[in-house]
């Protein structure tokens, strides 16, 4: 090949490889970044209207409640006094005091005859001995019993709204009623504290301001921004408006209970949602800052890369030689060693990986980012279990190239019984996500065996691990079980069985599963090495391990071992 041709090629590689560096990283960047909008945005939209609804609810009821109080206190003065009573002004008085004392928004007291006459009045206004035979409230109170009028003007042409209800004792049918202090009722319907723009208000049917709002407008006028969409009786109803100002605002609207108003809770849908806004300035700013360090990072590793290359280039035939002499592996135990060498590999990558989110998990918490919360200390909790598998994973590559080397296993006196608990914590969490019930059976009389710990834990997580594959596949998320038990066999021995309800060994496999590279997984589930490395490290502890199996029903492992002296 001619230097031209070679220059051709490295120009090749590098734009393949500067092309893969940029795309595939920015690419799962924009997945990501989109993704983690998409769910949060529709969280924040779902908690906000949520939050909005519960909020109209519980103001709803305040206001229904301070409504309903307030007819129940005119109520018990229609039934603890006589009309002959209430027409003595002095006696009036008192009443419209003690009224006051039980809420001060009551303004007035007055009593009217069945014409409609006020004949006795209590309150800041000359309204006795006005003739009220032809208001609208009158006509309505002697044909329902109980009334609450809309906001209006009246004889003293300010606007007010007023509770009346019907006495019959005495001279035939009387009313008595109350003004409600606007102002008062204004400022308990006002007094929503939402954001920096919330407010809320009543409409009557007509659209006519019933208490005054925040953001301007005077009683019994018409609200310029009333809801398009009205809700059901007894229900809430949420929506975006465009107001007459050209905000947008964020509705929440019912109707009461005691009075046919319509609630109306509303806030700028800027205020409502700025959290969501503030989630996209950081998104593009992600964006950019990672794009740029992308980009940087691509260029650099690829001027490494070709110059790796060019350099590998040079010593092409030195290695070819060496790898023509170096041939197959002949024996398990080298492949063996390849294989711990193989996996170590991304182990140490991973490990590096692991520490490099540690350390930004811990910037982000110095720098106040990242707040402590449940979901922090879930992923907390999950680095401390990566470290433990990796550590694990280390020790079972070890034992790989220990073996290899023909090296003697590092024995202990372990304790069975506490030695089985903790192996099964590893799976624990596993099992329990996939609904499979974990049970001990350990007899207190098990004794305890002479191992090395680091090679038995290999060999029952396998068996765990097994278990659990084939419990899913029979069962699925629900019904599975898997069993261990411990006893001292009639020989004095540790007996340890690893039972299992899933899919079961067919006959004719039962005595292959011993064999190095014989798995009836599928393709690319497993390697075969599992249960023969398993045989392996039980025998060279003067163990014995077998297995009892029927297909569709489950299996069962029994390890001996002997016991301690």
């Amino acid at each position: 090949m001619t230097e031209p041709a070679n220059q051709s090629s490295y120009s090749g590689i590098k734009r393949s490889i500067l092309s893969s560096i940029i795309l595939v990283p920015l690419v799962v960047m924009l997945l990501v970044l989109s993704t983690g909008y998409y769910f949060f945005a529709s969280f924040i939209e779902t908690s906000t209207v949520a939050s909005l609804k519960r909020i109209v609810q519980d103001h709803g009821h305040m206001i229904d409640t301070f409504l309903s109080e307030r007819q129940r206190n005119l109520g018990f003065v229609l039934q603890s006094y006589s009309f002959e009573a209430l027409t003595d002004p002095e006696f009036l008085g008192t009443v419209l005091k003690r009224l006051q004392s039980e809420s001060h928004a009551f303004v007035d007291l007055g009593v009217f005859n069945e014409e409609g006459l006020h004949v006795a009045y209590e309150g800041p206004f000359r309204l006795a001995g006005l003739d009220y035979k032809d208001a609208d409230w009158f006509k309505e109170v002697k044909r329902k019993g109980y009334y609450l009028s809309d906001v209006f003007l009246g004889y003293r042409r300010v606007p007010h709204f007023v509770i009346a209800l019907v006495g019959e004792a005495g001279p035939g049918k009387w009313i008595l009623r109350s003004t409600i202090d606007t102002n008062v009722f204004s400022d308990r319907v006002k007094s929503v504290q939402i954001g920096k723009t919330g407010e809320a208000y009543l409409l009557n049917q007509e659209g006519r301001l019933q208490t005054q709002r925040k953001s301007g407008g005077d009683l019994m006028t018409e609200d310029p921004d009333r809801p398009e969409h009205l809700p059901e009786q007894e229900s809430v109803k949420t929506f975006i408006q465009k107001g007459a100002g050209g905000v947008s605002c964020l509705y929440a609207t019912t109707w009461l209970k005691e009075k046919n108003w319509l609630l109306v809770v509303r806030q700028e849908k800027a205020d409502a949602f700025k959290s969501l806004y503030a989630a996209v300035y950081w998104i593009v700013l992600i964006m950019i800052v990672g794009g740029s360090v992308i980009f940087g990072l691509a260029f650099y590793l690829t001027g490494r890369i070709e110059r790796r290359l060019r350099r590998s280039d040079a010593e092409k035939e030195r290695l070819t030689q060496q790898l023509l002499q170096a041939g197959r592996l002949a024996e398990l135990g080298e492949m063996a060693a390849g294989f711990a060498h193989e996996i170590n590999n991304p182990l140490q990558i991973i490990q590096s990986e692991q520490s490099l989110i540690k350390s930004i998990l811990s910037e982000m918490q110095d720098q106040g980012r990242l707040m402590p919360s449940e979901d922090l200390a879930e992923i907390e909790d999950s680095m401390k279990q990566i470290r433990l598998q990796l550590e694990r994973c280390a020790k079972i590559t070890h034992s790989i190239l220990r073996f290899s080397r023909q090296t003697e296993p590092v024995f202990q006196t372990l304790d069975t019984k506490g030695f089985l608990i903790e192996v099964a914590g590893i799976i624990e969490k596993r099992a329990s996500v996939h609904g499979i019930a974990l049970r001990h059976e350990i007899s207190p009389g098990t004794p305890m065996v002479h191992a090395d710990p680091a090679q038995l834990q290999q060999v029952f997580v396998n068996l765990y691990n097994n278990a659990i594959d084939a419990i899913l596949e029979r069962h699925g998320p629900r019904g599975g079980e898997l069993t261990v038990t411990a006893c001292r066999d009639p020989q004095g021995k540790a007996e340890i069985t690893v039972r299992d309800n899933g899919t079961g060994i067919s006959p004719e496999n039962l005595n292959k599963i011993f064999t190095p590279f014989f798995t009836t997984k599928p393709v690319g589930k497993g390697t075969g090495l599992g249960l023969s490395v398993c045989y392996g490290i039980i025998d060279s502890m003067g163990g014995e391990m077998g297995v009892k199996s029927e297909k569709g029903l489950g299996s069962t492992f029994t390890i001996r071992l002997p016991a301690a002296s």
